[in-house]
């Protein structure tokens, strides 16, 4: 009878740490932003904004408060990571002292998933 209460007890803090270990998995929506000059090459230091744009109601359009920014590392990128899915706008812009070349895109985060997206800056 002993042994029966042991295995039971065993049992249930078996399926107890399945559940609890189980049920976790990443969420998080990981978008990374590559910048290409029209050559094909990666581009540093391009500063690069995700944002969503909103309708308003008499249908006007306003940059919502959700965004990130951040410019490109020595090999192009720029990563961001969100909690929730959505679909972002991108600008990628990179300044000099004669002109300003800019790139821009759609991209679409998924929960946990890490999505690339290529700008072609111009």
């Amino acid at each position: 009878m002993k042994l029966k209460g042991i295995l039971i007890g065993f049992a249930v803090l078996g399926v107890i740490y399945l559940c609890n270990t189980s049920c976790k998995k990443n969420t998080d929506c990981v978008a990374t932003v590559v910048c290409w000059d029209s050559t094909g090459t990666t581009m540093e230091g391009v500063d690069v904004l995700l944002y969503a744009n909103v309708k308003t109601p008499n249908q006007g359009t306003i940059i919502a408060d959700l965004r990130a920014s951040g410019k490109t590392d020595a090999t192009g990128r720029v990563t961001f990571t969100f909690k929730l899915p959505a679909i972002y706008d991108i600008r990628a812009t990179k300044s000099s002292a004669t002109s300003t070349l800019s790139g821009v895109s759609i991209i679409k985060l998924e929960e946990g998933k890490n999505v690339e997206k290529i700008v072609t800056v111009r």
